[in-house]
């Protein structure tokens, strides 16, 4: 019978699960003392890795001064106010503000709410369309489950928002025809810098600069996701920055506490704020634990350790190898080709990547299963020697699937 724990993305009837009890830096255990390699960052965000004393520290120390407290009206807290000065610091928005929430999910619902509100606060009441891309993914609240592009998360639900429209992934004129046809009418294009759980595929060439050309041109607000590829993942601190193009607003959440603590948020540009900031308006919206003082503890010392580790820097050599182990996976002919930046690479299979998922984790080997791909997002402290536990487990496990 299974348990009382109804877990997500999971068939609810599935009672068969691996229960991590100890992990460090990049090494979990098991309840039967089983080690696995930790390549997926648990779910995209372990940056500075496990155990790590300095940010578990800095929240008991936290908790001791003050567990926890709401952030509404005439209410803050000293981490939030830290957390949020360093956020937008390393940010394409040094002059702008941040708006916190719990998860990456909240924080993409959030910015879409919020640009929607920016066109009805000036005044363009049928700026409500947002535009999307197929294979992106931008969480699970209602509002992020009509933006992603699959399918599947989206079914099953009856109704979703309405004034969503979906574009091809990569299909700048696409993107450019459905804005001359709801001239007026849009509001935001969203889309992650590099798409994530949707399968791992970076712009093309020249994407992103198109969408930011064809949002001032025809007054549309462009929102990156940068739940995934935010802090230092692909080798700056934003993916916004990775890629030279900067958004009017950019949802963030994973990376920022490296899953101490959960913690999503948005960030404003300055002209976005400026609109917000008009005397007599009040955003009415928010969450309880947003700022929680605990949750902004775990951010400063996460982000101070990866100041002081310089993992940012570090991605450049994860990058080479990686590449190099999955040229080398190319090259024998275990897998069919790999994408990516900077820390984070799919790996494609050309068939159903979930079975070859529980192969490898019988190997001892994290991975995520996208479609017919196996994506790998390590821990940014990753060492030389566990990349090649990881590539070495790879050939094995893969070459035995084709067998």
């Amino acid at each position: 019978m299974p348990s009382k724990f109804l877990h997500g993305f999971t068939p609810p009837a599935a009672d068969d699960f691996i229960t991590i009890v100890r992990a460090e830096g990049c090494t979990l255990w098991d309840d039967q003392g089983k080690r696995y390699l930790d390549a997926l960052a648990s779910l995209w965000y372990c940056q500075v890795g496990h155990g790590r004393a300095e940010i578990i520290d800095a929240v008991a120390d936290q908790m001791r001064r003050l567990d926890a407290y709401q952030t509404f009206a005439p209410f803050t807290n000293e981490p939030a106010e830290e957390l949020a000065s360093m956020v937008v610091e390393r940010s394409p928005h040094p002059d702008g503000r941040v708006f916190f929430c719990g998860s990456g999910s909240e924080a993409v619902d959030s910015a879409l709410k919020i640009a929607r509100a920016v066109h009805q606060l000036e005044g363009d009441t049928d700026r409500q369309v947002i535009i999307r891309r197929t294979d992106a993914y931008h969480g699970t609240n209602f509002g992020g489950t009509t933006a992603q592009g699959i399918a599947g998360n989206r079914e099953g639900w009856g109704d979703l928002v309405p004034h969503f429209i979906e574009v091809p992934r990569d299909d700048i004129e696409a993107v450019s025809t459905t804005m001359a046809a709801n001239e007026g009418r849009v509001a935001a294009v969203i889309t992650e810098p590099l798409q994530g759980a949707g399968g791992v595929y970076p712009p093309t060439d020249g994407y992103l600069e198109g969408l930011r050309r064809l949002c001032d041109q025809h007054g549309a607000l462009l929102i990156l996701d940068e739940v995934i590829c935010g802090f230092g993942r692909t080798g700056e601190w934003f993916g916004a920055q990775h890629y030279g193009v900067t958004p009017d607003l950019m949802t963030f959440a994973k990376g920022v506490t490296s899953g101490y603590q959960p913690v999503g948020g948005v960030i404003a540009s300055r002209a976005v704020c400026d609109v917000l900031e008009q005397p007599g308006y009040t955003l009415r919206t928010g969450y309880t634990y947003a700022g929680h003082p605990a949750c902004m503890a775990a951010g400063v010392a996460n982000l101070a350790l990866m100041e002081k580790e310089e993992l940012v820097q570090r991605v450049p050599h994860l990058a080479e190898k990686l590449t190099e182990g999955l040229a080398a996976l190319q090259a024998d002919g275990i897998i069919q080709s790999y994408r990516g930046a900077g820390a984070v690479y799919a790996a494609e299979l050309g068939y159903d990547a979930a079975a070859a998922r529980m192969r490898l984790l019988d190997a001892g080997v994290v991975l995520r299963p996208v479609g017919t791909g196996l994506a790998m997002c390590p821990p940014l402290v990753i060492t030389d020697h566990e990349i090649g536990i990881l590539f070495d487990t790879m050939a094995d496990v893969l070459s035995k699937e084709q067998a």
